[in-house]
C-alpha cells in the first residue's frame, strides 16, 4: 500500500490482521443477544466456536426469561465499544444476524449454537472498511461477507489460553482463543478445528487441561500454534521448564498462572471445527494472575484508537 493512501486509511498505525493486545482491567465492549424483542446481555458468555460455517456458542441461564430459546426465526448479537453505548442500536460497531443451529440443554441452562446468516460492521466509514478489505484481507478466496463476520466476532476481545494434552508418549502444548469458561459454573467450551492432531486423541481420553497466561509469553505462546497441525517438538527442544497437572499428568509450561482440569462431556462437530464441552474437575493457581493475552480485530483496534480508547500491544 502506498504510503499516501496509507496515512489516510489508518494513519501511522500498522495494518494487521489480529492484533495481539493485553488488556489489565475489565473488557470494556459489551455485546448482548436479542431475541423476540428482548436484549440479554451475554458479553462473558459467548464465544466463537466455529468459522467454517461462523458459528457462535452463547450460554442462557435458566432463569433468566421464562421463553424456550430454541428455534427462533432469528437472533442477533450487538457488539458495543463501551458500556455507555450498550443497548443503543445506533451505537453499534457491529450487528450479527444469526439462526438456530443446536443447543446443549443443562438443569441450569443451556448453550445456544448459532449459525451467522450476515454481518454489519460499522467501526469505519465504508469506502475506508471496502478499501481495506481489498488492498490489505482479500486473499484466499475471502469474501467482503466472511470477512464482516470474522471482523464482528472480533469486535470482543478474544482471549488466548494454553490447551494441554497427553497420552502415554505423546503429549501436545497449543494456543487457543475459540473457547471460554461458563461464568459462574465449572463448564467450558472448546471449538477445536478438524485438522488439530491431538483432537481425537483428546476425544478418545476425553480429557484436557486448559491454563491462563501472561500477554509477557506472547512469542512463545504463539510460537506454540504451530503444533495445532504438526507433530509437537521433542520434550528436549522446549526452551521452557514443565510442571505436571495435579491429576492428570499433564506437562505444563512453568510460567502460567493457573490450569484447571478438564472432563470432555459431549462433543458436536460444527463444520471446521469439534465442539468439546466439557467440566472442570480440579483447579490449581500456580502464580499471580498478570495481564492476560487477547486477540482483536484490526478494525477494532483502530475504532478504540480513534476514540481515544487505545488497547495497548502485546
Amino acid at each position: 500500500m502506498k504510503a499516501f493512501l496509507k496515512r489516510l486509511l489508518v494513519g501511522d498505525n500498522e495494518v494487521r490482521e489480529y492484533p495481539p493486545i493485553r488488556i489489565p482491567g475489565d473488557i470494556p465492549e459489551k455485546v448482548y443477544l436479542e431475541m423476540a424483542g428482548t436484549m440479554t446481555h451475554v458479553s462473558q458468555n459467548h464465544w466463537l466456536l466455529c468459522i467454517e460455517p461462523v458459528i457462535f456458542g452463547i450460554w442462557i441461564k435458566q432463569d433468566e426469561r421464562e421463553v424456550s430459546y430454541e428455534r427462533q426465526e432469528q437472533y442477533h448479537l450487538y457488539f458495543f465499544d463501551s458500556a455507555d453505548n450498550a443497548r443503543n442500536k445506533k451505537k453499534a460497531s457491529a450487528i450479527v444476524t444469526l439462526s438456530f443451529c443446536d443447543c446443549i440443554k443443562e438443569k441450569n441452562g443451556m448453550l445456544l449454537l448459532l449459525k451467522v446468516i450476515k454481518s454489519n460492521i460499522y467501526h469505519l466509514d465504508f469506502l475506508r472498511r471496502y478499501v481495506l478489505f481489498s488492498r490489505c484481507y482479500k486473499k484466499n478466496g475471502l469474501t467482503f461477507s466472511k470477512f464482516k463476520s470474522f471482523t464482528a466476532a472480533y469486535s470482543y476481545p478474544r482471549r488466548i489460553r494454553l490447551i494441554s494434552f497427553k497420552q502415554d508418549d505423546y503429549y501436545n502444548i497449543f494456543p487457543m482463543d475459540l473457547l471460554g469458561n461458563v461464568n459462574g459454573s465449572k463448564r467450558f467450551v472448546f471449538g477445536l478445528r478438524h485438522t488439530n492432531v491431538s483432537l481425537s486423541r483428546i476425544i478418545e481420553t476425553g480429557k484436557l487441561v486448559v491454563s491462563e497466561v501472561s500477554f509477557n509469553h506472547k512469542n512463545t505462546i504463539l510460537e506454540l500454534g504451530k503444533h495445532h497441525s504438526s507433530k509437537p517438538p521433542s520434550l528436549d527442544s522446549l526452551t521452557f521448564d514443565l510442571v505436571p497437572s495435579k491429576n492428570f499428568g499433564f506437562y505444563l509450561p512453568d510460567w502460567i498462572n493457573s490450569y484447571k482440569e478438564i472432563k470432555i462431556l459431549e462433543t458436536k462437530n460444527l463444520g471446521s471445527h469439534m465442539l468439546l464441552w466439557g467440566e472442570v474437575l480440579q483447579e490449581n493457581t500456580l502464580s499471580e494472575a498478570g495481564d492476560n493475552l487477547f486477540l482483536i480485530h484490526f478494525f477494532e483496534y483502530l475504532h478504540q484508537k480513534n476514540n481515544g480508547s487505545a488497547y495497548l500491544l502485546a
